[in-house]
């Protein structure tokens, strides 16, 4: 079988992770610190909290935001259901933004329409959370501007983003938003096996997120409220959970780090082949915005009749997947008050979505072999 995604393990990863376990430190040591310098140095933001899940990072951010009952989040529907549940988490109602058909990501006009009626009914967002789906920024220029006229706080879902650019920055460098949040999921372009980091350039941001990932617990004097009673002395000044992450996961992170413009370049190699070969055969290929350069987690194809299609390229070997189901069809949220019809731009992307492998350890014959699988699905 040929996955859609898979990690890249070197043995420099490993024995960075084997000298971790053979430190003093398996948890609040140095190595989160030295990941945290790593997101800092390819990203150029001024803060990085690692945390233990992506999600973990969604729900500290919206905590940092100060969202809660009565506020609304607005994201997209073609994403993960974590996009959307940080801001239950909160308290806060959820609403959906449709996505832009050709790219896959939040559709600034569509923005603009939801936010003025959303004006006009009182009913305006806290926090946006535009998602970079497979790799490729939001147009976060026009989201942004959007975000500022209408006072709304933005939180980047950069969980396939890593590496990528936007008009030829970092994504995570926050130019265009409040705060950004990557996933280091083994599938992800680089792994910590299970991880999240917050960035932002905002102190007061940071600090609250801090908080927030370890109990809501400081030994900071400019944070104590009582006297410090000596060496041991800390206080809960916040409600917080334990989301860190490990040493372990960290030292991963570095070494991977390493290797991540070598990873994002192979991906982009192999979606450029992909581009050429499969140029013929009737499907839609994932379309790129010029301002954009992916981190290519994902390549989304379309076609026409996907259930067979996708039973086939699973039968022979071709282990494709679906992204995403549309968030707001899910049973939770149909609850909620949702349904199909709502956002057709992102269910009709979704009617025709499929996966196709892609990975920096993907070999040129397997790539010969996911294109020869599927044109014969195409063609019956």
């Amino acid at each position: 079988m040929i996955p859609y995604g898979r990690q890249d393990i070197s043995d420099d990863d490993i024995a960075a992770v084997e000298a971790v376990l053979r430190s003093d430190f398996l948890t609040q040591g140095p190595a989160v610190p030295r990941f945290e310098a790593a997101i800092m140095a390819e990203t150029g933001a001024g803060y990085a909290l690692a945390v233990n899940s992506a999600t973990s990072a969604l729900h500290i951010a919206c905590m940092a935001l100060d969202l809660g009952p009565g506020d609304w989040l607005w994201t997209v529907p073609n994403t993960f259901v974590a996009s959307s549940n940080c801001g239950i988490y909160c308290g806060a109602e959820v609403d959906f933004v449709d996505i832009d058909p050709a790219t896959y990501v939040m559709c600034p006009k569509a923005l603009e329409a939801k936010l003025v009626q959303a004006e006009a009914a009182g009913k305006l967002p806290k926090v946006l959370i535009p998602v970079h789906f497979a790799g490729q920024s939001a147009d976060m220029a026009a989201i942004g501007a959007l975000a500022r006229r209408y006072g709304v706080r933005v939180i980047e879902d950069a969980s396939h983003a890593i590496g990528a650019r936007y008009q030829g920055a970092p994504v995570g460098n926050c130019a265009h938003s409040d705060i950004c949040v990557f996933s280091f999921h083994p599938v992800k372009i680089v792994t910590t096996a299970e991880g999240g980091v917050a960035t932002t350039n905002d102190a007061g941001l940071a600090q609250r997120m801090d908080l927030h990932r370890s109990h809501g617990v400081t030994r900071d004097p400019a944070l104590l409220q009582g006297e410090s009673a000596g060496g041991w002395y800390y206080e809960q000044v916040a409600l917080g959970y334990n989301y860190r992450m490990t040493e372990m996961q960290a030292a991963l992170g570095v070494s991977q780090m390493t290797r991540l413009t070598q990873f994002v370049a192979r991906r982009n190699a192999l979606a450029a082949r992909y581009d050429d070969l499969l140029a013929g055969l009737p499907l839609t290929r994932p379309a790129q915005h010029p301002d954009s350069y992916s981190a290519y987690h994902l390549y989304p194809v379309q076609v026409e009749d996907r259930a067979r299609v996708f039973a086939y390229l699973r039968e022979n070997g071709i282990g494709v997947n679906v992204h995403y189901i549309p968030v707001h069809t899910q049973p939770f949220y149909r609850a909620r008050g949702f349904d199909w019809g709502d956002f057709p731009a992102s269910e009709g992307y979704y009617n025709r979505a499929i996966s196709i492998p892609l990975y920096a350890g993907l070999t040129e014959a397997d790539q010969d072999r996911v294109v020869a699988v599927l044109a014969e699905a195409l063609n019956g």
